[in-house]
């Protein structure tokens, strides 16, 4: 896997597609990669006692396929649009 902790990655498919991050964690057994602020999910946690339930928001693995590497000055870049008449 060529991807490592710390790389910055845009998804390129899924319902995530066109977003970009930094990789927190790379798990390679798996082949997925944990990006910051992708594939987020809610946690409803419950109360205990003295504590209050709330809702949390976590990153969930995402498919090593599904992201590709790139350079800090590439995540701006729009890419071209052409239309045909």
């Amino acid at each position: 896997m060529k991807i490592k902790k710390g790389d910055k990655v845009k998804v390129i498919s899924g319902k995530d597609k066109g977003k970009s991050g930094v990789v927190l964690r790379a798990l390679p057994k798996e082949n997925k990669v944990l990006v910051e602020g992708i594939a987020l999910f809610k946690r409803h946690l419950k109360g205990g006692a003295g504590k209050v339930g709330r809702i949390i928001e976590r990153s969930r693995p995402i498919n090593v396929s599904n992201v590709k590497h790139v350079e800090s000055g590439e995540i701006k870049k729009k890419e071209a649009v052409f239309s045909v008449k």
